[in-house]
């Protein structure tokens, strides 16, 4: 009986390797095989599909609202970039300039106002601001007068002030052109616009036998 269980032992030990034994010679591997390996790098691109690049105008448009200018670099119009700068600054220093100057005559005015209707009167002092203004080798009575000279500071302060309101319509105005530009610029990134502009000119002439007489017309074409 111990033999017996020797024997049924070694039998299923044996087993695995009568299995293996008996697998297709197709999975083995044959010794004349070779393994080929490719270098990633050297695979062609051109062979994967070529898709053209088009700027999309939405975000051409939000790139310009959140930085003006940035809407014409992502369309890559770079030769427009300085031009949009260029105008935003020089409407930047029209509304600081004019809104230095409508503080200052507008000080002046108070000051001036102040002291007709105090008992002090209106002072010779040159640090006043009513008199700092004031060009060299004149004075309050060159105007005509305090009355007259606080008439003319009311005027430049009136002016200065709409300058000023002025430079900031027209600096909102280039902003939004600049918006308007980017959008514009991307939907017309891929339009083909022929150099090759030709005019065609055919003239022809036609007999009426019914009416016998001819008529003359010519024809043009334009080519882009």
């Amino acid at each position: 009986m111990q033999s017996v269980r020797y024997i049924l032992l070694l039998l299923v030990l044996s087993l695995p390797f009568t299995v293996w034994g008996q697998e297709d010679d197709n999975f083995a591997f044959k010794p004349d095989s070779t393994v080929r390996l490719v270098d990633a790098s050297q695979l062609e691109v051109d062979t994967l599909p070529q898709v053209a690049w088009r700027p999309d105008p939405l975000r051409a448009v939000w790139l310009g609202a959140i930085c003006p200018g940035l809407g014409q670099m992502y369309n890559r119009s770079w030769w427009k970039v300085p031009i949009v700068y260029g105008a935003l600054m020089g409407c930047g220093y029209a509304i600081m300039t004019n809104q230095q100057s409508y503080a200052e005559y507008k000080r002046a005015y108070i000051d001036l106002y102040y002291d007709i209707n105090s008992e002090e009167g209106v002072s010779d002092d040159i640090t006043k601001s009513y008199n700092a203004i004031i060009p060299d080798g004149y004075d309050i009575s060159r105007y005509g007068g305090a009355s007259s000279y606080l008439s003319k500071l009311e005027k430049q302060e009136n002016s200065y002030r709409r300058y000023r309101d002025l430079s900031i319509v027209v600096t909102v105005v280039v902003y939004a052109l600049s918006l308007v530009d980017a959008y514009v610029d991307a939907q017309l990134f891929d339009f083909d616009i022929s150099p090759d502009l030709s005019m065609q000119v055919e003239p022809a002439l036609h007999y009426d036998p019914m009416m016998h007489r001819a008529n003359g017309e010519v024809h043009l074409a334009i080519k882009f």
